[in-house]
């Protein structure tokens, strides 16, 4: 690294010098230091220096040359804070509480251990001092250490100490001649000596000959009276994000989908001159591998140079890229894995273009290339939003630059190789909690992997995966299929993970909280410890994961206290929500009060081996991802349903793999059983009791004459209240003595082998219903009615009267669509609303009593409704993926996350 003690000037402070760069200037550097010599003979000259953004500046001086002076001045002139500046006097005085002990005139005894007291609080004092200066460098802080600083042992510890730290350590050296120090010893309140000065004086002019071959990122040699400015720079590795950047993953030449892209993302060439740029001044950043494997390398990196060379890009450093640097420099490198294709390309170019213009190429990509940054960090409002790196980074190698974090982020955190010579990578971003965003690639990934707040957007284009751009800070994907497989690689990266599908997941990704994005526009975050106990739940209760692709989610009551006087819940609220959504058709059904389920029914075992790993006919869960029956039951019931489906030529006639279920089983004491008994039939039973006893004694009370008219009124409407109470529990409950006794209600078809039906209307999936109870008596169909308009609302309303005072539980209206959109937003996929008869079960007996509900009207479901919003996405999310083909881990994760919000406390009674 180019050091000039004249100017100061150092553009590229904020990186070590590499082996490698120092071994390549080291015979410039004897002309350049009798340049500065020479240079530094004119005294009057006003000098700058620029102060790197962060780390230590190391003060060199005998005691008297103006250290301390010089810091007070910049600290008033509000060139450095006072915070940082250390100065070992000031250690001295916090640790001995002295800051100088007079040993001299003592008698002999005395001296010595007054002495021996200096040294050792000295010692402390600098131990201390290198512990605080540590810690800022850590936190990537500018440190000014103000001591003498006169051995090389002295300044090697905080060189090293820079070194560990990741940052930059400059030296700025103070030249006072001999006799000025002597007067100004004099003039101090506890004068060093004649002696002790000159002795540092001839250490110092030692130490000149040597500072400037120590490991200093520079240094600075001051001569008395030294007219000097400091500039402070800010950290390159930052920028702020503006109006947004749209963050591209590896390309790997693959031109034409890195242009499709780019278009996609709204960047256009309105000047005609090849430059892209985006109407709302966004801009593009590449994470690196631009080049290699591909089919057009040049094209691409041409792309970029001249993108970053006019700000409208920018490119981090990658493992292809580096390599690509050093071959371009005339390095020893080896071009393969793809490189090869990069030295073909120029080879073409020059016999194309001629010799001239492919060396113009050369070097204008060598230097693009070498001078990368290990990686970039994008602000909004002067706080860090999103790091980008091409294979990962440390949380505290965030905002540094050195030759260890540059390959660190080349190549991620890698621990030897596999049998067959790959890199076996670590996990590094599990242990990511600084709070940005990590965007990354190198990696192959099937598609966009988020977890702890990092994605990886390396979706093997070049592999014929995808290209996928991430946008920021919207936190949006952006992807293109690749046109075909370029790279033809026997076992591509893509493949491995094909074959890695059904590998448990890797838990510490998600221990500690995690994030999961979805297609429906909302990206779910998960904390830690509701992660931990759904975690805690998998590992006990739940069917194994490869059956486990779906979480019912929740359902919301209409939004708001109830507009209609003495109810809780009323359908003229839910017309109300969606019609402020926009929405103007909707859809009616019948709730049926039984237990959630999810049936998952193959064609055949082969079908299921394809996607679950093993024959099975299929499964039967519940909402909590359980076992819904028990295991010969379970099998009972998948016989008739598979039976009864191939006889009706439904897998045939869909053309489909499998079919999944969403569904309601009834009766409601075939999983609620033990609750009905504990909580309903036992209090009802003795409300009963009491309350009967209770009005035959206040009965007799009134015959007696007593004035007990309103007390016995009460009562007989309490009674009242216990009888419906006993009844609602116990419409939806009878005995099962065999499978014929069970009905299975579905209403929702989520999707077949082929793909998902979230875009169908909720007519469309009754009629599926419909379908599916037509080919097996265990399928019932579900009563339901269309709202075409606000004409329809009171037809709705009465047949909602007449339904739940007969003892059903409600229904639930839905939107048109099963996923609707309010603008970018989505919106509730359905509202329940339950009769007055039900909430007695829900709320208490005794609910409707004025003092009661004017209460509980008052209830608050934004959190319920927050939550069915998150776990529609992540149920559709998780469904997609599994159509898909995905990894366990990926639909996983979305499973895990849906059981995750369940665990969150939310008001059971909504």
């Amino acid at each position: 690294m180019k050091r000039d003690e004249q100017t100061g000037a150092n553009n590229d402070m904020h990186s070590n010098a590499t082996s490698e760069q120092r071994n390549r200037h080291s015979e410039s550097r004897t002309a350049e230091r009798q340049q500065n010599r020479e240079q530094n003979r004119d005294q009057g000259r006003h000098r700058e220096i620029h102060l790197p953004y962060a780390g230590i500046v190391v003060l060199v001086g005998p005691s008297n040359s103006g250290k301390s002076t010089m810091l007070e001045r910049l600290a008033a002139e509000e060139v450095i804070r006072s915070t940082e500046i250390v100065s070992s006097d000031q250690f001295r005085m916090l640790v001995g509480d002295d800051e100088y002990i007079e040993w001299k005139h003592r008698a002999r005894s005395e001296a010595d251990v007054i002495f021996a007291e200096y040294q050792q609080v000295s010692a402390k004092a600098f131990e201390a001092m290198e512990a605080i200066i540590a810690t800022r460098c850590r936190l990537n802080k500018l440190t000014w250490v103000d001591a003498t600083h006169l051995y090389p042992e002295d300044r090697e510890r905080l060189i090293q100490l820079a070194r560990k730290a990741h940052v930059p350590v400059i030296a700025v050296v103070l030249d006072v001649p001999e006799q000025v120090l002597l007067e100004r010893d004099d003039q101090r309140k506890h004068p060093r000596g004649r002696q002790r000065v000159k002795q540092q004086v001839q250490q110092f002019r030692r130490t000149l000959r040597s500072i400037r071959d120590e490991g200093f990122d520079a240094s600075y040699i001051l001569k008395h009276p030294y007219p000097v400015s400091f500039v402070r720079t800010a950290n390159p590795l930052m920028i702020d994000m503006g109006t947004g950047i749209d963050i591209i993953g590896d390309i790997h030449g693959c031109y034409e989908e890195m242009m499709e892209v780019i278009h996609r993302l709204g960047y256009v060439d309105e000047q005609g001159d090849g430059m892209f740029r985006h109407p709302e001044g966004r801009r593009l950043v590449s994470v690196g591998d631009v080049s290699s494997r591909g089919p057009e390398s040049l094209k691409c990196l041409l792309f970029w140079q001249q993108h970053c060379a006019a700000g409208l890009a920018y490119m981090v450093d990658s493992n292809h890229g580096w390599k690509i640097a050093r071959y371009l420099d005339g390095r020893d490198v080896t071009l393969s894995h793809g490189d090869e294709r990069v030295e073909a390309e120029l080879l073409q170019l020059e016999e194309v273009q001629g010799s001239a213009a492919a060396k113009r190429v050369r070097e204008s990509l060598k230097h693009f290339l070498l001078e990368a940054p290990s990686h970039l960090v994008f602000t909004r409002n002067g706080v860090r939003q999103v790091v980008v790196a091409h294979a990962g980074i440390r949380d505290h190698f965030i905002g540094k630059q050195s030759r260890r974090i540059q390959d660190y982020c080349r190549y991620g955190d890698v621990e030897g190789t596999d049998e067959k010579g790959r890199p076996v990578r670590k996990d590094w971003y599990v242990d990511h909690n600084s709070g940005e965003c990590i965007v990354w690639g190198h990696d192959p990934r099937p598609y966009p992997m988020i977890v702890n707040d990092t994605v990886n957007i390396d979706q093997g284009v070049v592999f014929g995966g995808m290209l996928t751009a991430w946008r920021m800070p919207e936190r949006e994907s952006v992807s293109v299929k690749a046109k075909q497989d370029y790279a033809g690689a026997a076992e591509s990266p893509l493949k491995r993970w094909e074959q890695q599908r059904f590998a448990p997941p890797n838990i510490r990704k998600f221990k500690d909280g995690f994030t999961v994005q979805t297609e429906s526009r909302l990206n779910v975050t998960v904390q830690g410890e509701l992660a931990q106990t759904a975690l805690d739940t998998f590992s006990h209760y739940t069917v194994p994961l490869e059956e486990l692709v779906y979480i019912p989610p929740t359902m919301s009551p209409p939004p708001g206290e109830c507009s209609v006087e003495g109810y809780m819940e009323h359908p003229q609220d839910a017309f109300r929500y969606y019609r402020s959504q926009g929405v103007t058709r909707m859809v009616a059904e019948k709730k049926h009060m039984g237990s959630r389920a999810v049936l998952l029914l193959f064609r055949d075992e082969q079908a299921a081996i394809q996607r679950v790993g093993r024959p099975l006919l299929g499964s039967i869960v519940t909402r909590t991802g359980r076992a819904f029956f028990d295991p010969t039951t379970e099998q009972e019931v998948l016989a008739r349903l598979h039976a009864d489906l191939i006889a009706g030529g439904y897998f045939d006639r869909h053309q489909t793999e499998f079919v999944l279920l969403d569904a309601e089983i009834v009766p409601w004491n075939l999983k609620a059983r033990e609750l009905i008994a504990s909580q309903y039939a036992h209090v009802a039973e003795a409300a009963l009791m009491d309350r009967s006893v209770v009005k035959d004694k206040i009965r007799e009370a009134a015959n007696a004459g007593r004035n007990v008219a309103d007390w016995l009124l009460e009562t007989e409407v309490k009674l009242a209240n216990a009888r419906t109470f006993r009844d609602v529990f116990q419409y939806y409950c009878w005995d099962v003595n065999d499978i014929g006794d069970i009905s299975i209600a579905p209403f929702h078809t989520l999707a077949h082998s082929t793909g998902t039906f979230w875009e169908k209307t909720h007519e469309w999936h009754m009629e599926q219903n419909r379908e599916l109870a037509q080919m097996c008596a265990l399928i019932i169909e579900t009563e339901y009615h269309v709202i075409a308009d606000e004409a329809d609302d009171e037809e709705i309303i009465r047949w909602w009267e007449e339904i739940t005072a007969e003892g059903h539980e409600g229904i639930v209206i839905k939107p048109e669509t099963f996923r609707s959109w309010n603008g970018g937003r989505m919106i509730q996929p359905a509202l329940k609303v339950r009769g007055r008869a039900y909430l007695h079960i829900i709320y208490g007996m005794d609910y409707l009593a004025p003092e009661h509900v004017s209460r509980l009207r008052k209830r608050k479901t934004s959190k319920k409704e927050r939550h069915a919003l998150l776990e529609s996405a992540l149920g559709m999310e998780g469904i997609e993926r599994f159509v898909r083909g995905e990894s366990i881990e990926r639909i996983h994760e979305c499973v895990l996350a849906a059981l995750s919000l369940e665990s969150e406390r939310v008001d059971p009674r909504l």
